[in-house]
């Protein structure tokens, strides 16, 4: 039966889009290039009461629920087919305490938005590495960014959400108040409800050295880059990737399609001492452009232009070591692809990261030591199949022990890889929660744990 949607236009406070509405096309498109699906409705709330209203809609029709905020779901979890959209951009109320040093922020904003507004007070919360990710979705991911060895993940900076449940009620979930949802909320993804507002923790950040380093790609370069961030102090958080040259017009065109190391970082001190820490990563090889400098966090977010939709395949594990034989192997699978563009993405943890304990949060992967990130990207269906299997390959070839998983960055995986995201116990006690909280898993768009 078709939804009323003049009807439901009336219900809402905030926008109903249906088909055949001019900005249809538009406020359905997601991050993926690859996922292009057409919802019957989308709900862009205005408040809570709207995704009360909205959880309401698709108990009673049975429709489908997708939960949108940043679109950047790898899976395509953010919209569906023929089903509801609950959009919750819209949501982008910022109340900064400067003194308390906390903020409540909407489940709407971007990273970059929410970065540069406590930015422009010297405050500062960790996020991703990308601006244009809702604080939604990496938040109740984890959040691994550029400030994650100085100041934790994002959940670690969490200290309450206001979050509506299955049955429509709006809770406040702290340490005092709901503390099994709290606990589930961070690193549990969307499983438990749909988060509103989230109340951060906010740090002095004064001082912030950060950007680029390209330097060319060889094992020596790698495993170098890998031993100084291991050591370096915990100011200092590094994505290396080791990866194909795009063609950037600051490169000399003979080095597009070679191997680099793009090494992204951020120094969370003043520039004499992220000088003093970095010179050793200068050295290991001629830079082919070196864009670090002392600059405010919220720089590295920069603007993404609208029309960039990527399409690729990735994996996501956990590693205990990079050693050479791990950086070798890293080597020759990326060498034996023909891919376009091809990536292993190194990210050393440790630091605030490690001290928290296992158990404290969803995110029960606190002892290892890196995370890694492997993707290719494709042109067609027949091409994505091809890099699909040497992306899995590849995880395949350099997993160590037990599989382990980042939610954030698994896609439309087996339940398999979402346990590996929640080993052991954890998964014990989400699945508990998930039925004390959905017990119908109405919330099930989503990395799903299904009710106990």
């Amino acid at each position: 039966m078709p939804l009323p949607i003049s009807e439901l236009r009336e219900s809402f406070q905030g926008r109903v889009v249906a088909p055949g509405d001019s900005d249809y096309d538009e406020v359905r498109t997601v991050f993926l290039g690859d996922i292009d699906r057409r919802p019957a409705v989308i709900i862009r709330a205005a408040d809570a009461a709207d995704v009360a209203r909205a959880i309401a809609l698709a108990r009673e029709t049975g429709l489908p629920l997708a939960v949108r905020s940043g679109g950047h779901s790898g899976a395509g979890h953010s919209t569906v087919d023929d089903g509801i959209v609950l959009d919750v951009r819209e949501l982008k109320t910022l109340e900064i305490d400067t003194d308390g040093r906390t903020a409540w922020a909407g489940s709407g904003l971007t990273a970059a938005e929410y970065t540069t507004a406590v930015g422009e007070r010297g405050l500062a919360t960790g996020f991703g590495d990308t601006g244009s990710v809702g604080v939604g979705g990496i938040t109740l991911n984890g959040g691994i960014g550029f400030l994650v060895r100085k100041f934790g993940m994002t959940i670690d900076n969490l200290l309450a959400a206001e979050v509506v449940t299955a049955d429509g009620e709006v809770l406040q979930a702290d340490a005092d108040s709901h503390p099994d949802l709290f606990w589930a909320i961070r690193g549990g993804g969307g499983n438990f409800g749909v988060v509103t507002k989230f109340r951060f923790q906010l740090h002095e950040l004064p001082d912030f050295v950060g950007g680029m380093l390209m330097q060319p790609a060889t094992p020596e370069v790698v495993s170098g880059a890998i031993a100084l961030a291991e050591t370096a102090p915990e100011e200092l958080s590094v994505i290396v990737n080791v990866m194909t040259c795009p063609p950037m017009p600051f490169v000399p065109a003979e080095l597009h399609g070679t191997l680099v190391a793009m090494t992204l970082l951020g120094y969370a001190g003043p520039a004499a001492e992220a000088d003093a820490v970095l010179a050793p990563l200068r050295e290991l090889a001629t830079p082919i452009a070196d864009f670090i400098r002392p600059m405010p966090y919220a720089e590295m977010f920069p603007p993404e232009g609208q029309s960039y939709r990527p399409t690729a395949v990735g994996e996501t594990m956990f590693l205990d070591s990079l050693d050479a034989a791990v950086v070798e192997t890293i080597f020759k699978r990326l060498q034996e692809s023909d891919a376009a563009m091809r990536v292993a993405q190194l990210r050393p943890l440790g630091g605030a990261l490690a001290r928290v304990p296992a158990d404290a949060t969803a995110f029960a992967h606190r002892d290892a030591k890196f995370m890694v990130n492997l993707a290719a990207f494709y042109t067609g269906p027949e091409d994505r199949v091809v890099r699909h299997a040497w992306v899995t390959a590849f995880r395949e070839a350099l997993q160590q022990g037990d599989a382990r998983a980042y939610v954030g960055f698994l896609n439309d995986e087996s339940e398999d890889r979402v346990r590996a995201a929640y080993p052991g116990a954890t998964w014990e006690r989400l699945a508990q929660i998930k039925r004390r909280y959905d017990p119908e898993n109405l919330f099930q768009l989503n990395q799903n744990i299904p009710p106990a």
